[in-house]
């Protein structure tokens, strides 16, 4: 197993993980989208991706947000997508990805890590929880079209 930081060099195996994390999410395949989304969030350092490997073969990544704190005066992190391929789960991979974002926030002196799941996502609940993460029951989160 091997995780690193994505580069525009990993573009295509990123491209193709993210093309089936956006299926997983009903979501129609579109990889010359997915590539030019990508492309632009790592040209512009709008986000930062790790890739996870098992021996050569791309199997999971997780994508992060920057977003800041007015109140701490501190950036933070926004894990907004976290995929790892289904011949691949149970195997660690999203734990480890999970655990890679952990020691770069702490790297960046980041004020936290924010994610979100559904609901009815248990196994990604369970996994967030064993790892460390809490889930808030102080604040409502709105969203507007």
């Amino acid at each position: 197993m091997c995780i690193q930081r994505a580069t525009l060099n990993e573009l295509d195996s990123l491209t193709e993980l993210f093309d089936l994390y956006r299926l997983f999410y009903k979501q129609e395949s579109n990889l010359e989208g997915a590539r030019a989304f990508l492309k632009e969030r790592l040209v512009k350092e709008e986000s930062v991706v790790f890739i996870a490997y098992d021996e050569n073969s791309p199997v999971g990544f997780v994508q992060l947000y920057p977003s800041f704190s007015s109140v701490s005066m501190k950036q933070s992190w926004i894990l907004n997508d976290l995929y790892v391929k289904k011949s691949a789960r149970n195997n660690g991979f999203a734990e480890k990805l999970i655990k890679m974002v952990i020691n770069f926030a702490e790297e960046t002196d980041a004020k936290g890590i924010l994610l979100e799941t559904g609901k009815e996502n248990i196994p990604a609940q369970r996994l967030y929880e064993k790892i460390g993460f809490i889930r808030d029951s102080n604040y409502y989160y709105y969203f507007s079209v």
